[in-house]
């Protein structure tokens, strides 16, 4: 069965290429330019994948997002925006967005994260002697749970996403109040000693989490 994405986009172009490209590669679409409209369409239709755009006419990105969480919604969801501040992005990730992408993007882009992330989203991985659960982000070892900040827990959540892949350093920058390579490279310290799993630098590239 074709996985099913709710795209909330209000440039119509901008939309109706999407859907055209993403159907191409099999994925079903439904297209609202509208905020509001999402509701009306969750209510009725089950989606594999949230993609919303934020500055959107009536009830933007981050409120419809919300709302579904606070509804117990947990649909994977990625953000499309021209916002690229620090706070913007920050704030997309605590509503609960999984995932964003710049504008202007490749559309392949997309497809890939697409491909490489969420297709799994709802099975919970198991890294070294963690568990971990995209979905809810939820980190267990030997059954208990472990508590990272917010900037942790998305660096972490990147790199469990990629599946032992590099992850540009740069990308994960921009979890940080104050972005820089130093900054990065002190989180990434800690989170090592927190969750104790081999996190490897790959100079002028960015981290991954090594295989045993």
């Amino acid at each position: 069965m074709a996985m099913k994405i709710l795209l909330l986009e209000d440039d119509q172009i901008l939309a109706a290429s999407l859907k055209e490209y993403l159907e191409t590669e099999g994925y079903t679409i439904d297209i609202v330019h509208r905020g509001n409209h999402v509701f009306d369409k969750t209510y009725a239709n089950k989606y594999d994948l949230y993609i919303f755009d934020i500055n959107v006419p009536e009830i933007d990105g981050f409120d419809v997002l919300k709302s579904l969480r606070e509804a117990e919604d947990r649909t994977p969801a990625i953000y499309i925006t021209a916002l690229t501040d620090i706070n913007s992005i920050s704030k997309g990730f605590k509503i609960g967005a999984d995932d964003y992408i710049k504008k202007p993007f490749n559309p392949e882009e997309l497809l890939i994260r697409i491909s490489s992330k969420y297709h799994h989203n709802n099975a919970v991985l198991y890294i070294h002697d963690l568990e971990y659960n995209p979905k809810t982000r939820a980190l267990h070892r030997n059954g208990a749970e472990l508590g990272l900040g917010d900037v942790q827990k998305n660096i972490f959540h990147m790199l469990a996403m990629a599946e032992h892949d590099i992850v540009d350093s740069f990308r994960l920058m921009e979890f940080l109040d104050k972005p820089s390579i130093s900054a990065l490279r002190v989180n990434m310290t800690k989170l090592k000693k927190k969750l104790n799993i081999p996190i490897k630098n790959v100079r002028g590239q960015g981290y991954m989490i090594e295989k045993i």
